[in-house]
């Protein structure tokens, strides 16, 4: 399918999700991820309307910009749609990178303690297979004693320092959907299908993963 038709059923079966968890306990727990497709998600979610009370909102991975930044992840989310919507601003849960990256992973560690597991988290996919801010040659979070939040210092693409969900913590989380799009992704996609140890590939659902992607992702053209 084409990036519009993907972001359309991407908006359905997060509705359908957020539905069936509120139904069965009352509550919504949603990790969002940057970028470009899940920024037309977000704006399709604000279009439609979606969000209420029952919704929790909280985020993979940060850069350390000023809270405001536009290349916050949360700066972009607020624009395109949380701002807009009725989920409670005391339930939407940025994490506060402009701290730095120890102080914001250890304040976000402590905020993680009120929720047990996420229920659908999306993630992207980088050109080298990375996720949320987990690279590659760096400390992922993957064992079970590591912490939820990890500091991240020498990232290899700008800013270097940055926040994110350790492996460990996103494992726990009940859905785990990665958005990939656009044919600069292909090769990272193969090399991942066949097996390559890449931060893309440590982490998982517990019930579901799902790669949802457009034709140029799965072509490479």
């Amino acid at each position: 399918m084409d990036s519009d038709a993907l972001v359309r059923a991407l908006a359905d079966a997060l509705c359908a999700e957020a539905a069936a968890a509120i139904a069965a306990r009352g509550a919504f727990h949603l990790v969002l991820a940057g970028g470009s497709t899940p920024r037309a998600l977000y704006a399709e979610l604000a279009r439609r309307g979606v969000g209420d009370a029952a919704w929790h909102v909280w985020y993979g991975d940060e850069r350390c910009l000023a809270a405001d930044h536009p290349e916050r992840n949360s700066a972009m989310a607020e624009a395109a749609w949380l701002g807009k919507s009725a989920i409670p601003e005391a339930q939407r849960w940025p994490m506060p990178a402009e701290y730095g990256a120890a102080e914001a992973a250890a304040v976000y560690a402590d905020w993680l303690e009120r929720v047990a597991d996420f229920d659908v988290v999306l993630l992207g996919m980088g050109e080298d297979g990375h996720t949320a801010s987990l690279f590659p040659g760096h400390d992922w979070g993957t064992q079970p004693e590591s912490p939820d939040v990890l500091a991240v210092y020498d990232a290899p693409k700008p800013p270097s320092e940055r926040v994110s969900l350790s492996a460990a913590r996103l494992k726990r989380s009940a859905r785990l959907w990665f958005v990939i799009t656009g044919a600069s992704k292909h090769a990272a996609l193969v090399r991942w299908q066949h097996g390559e140890r890449l931060p893309v590939s440590a982490v998982h659902g517990k019930a579901e993963t799902v790669a949802w992607l457009d034709v140029a992702a799965w072509r490479g053209a």
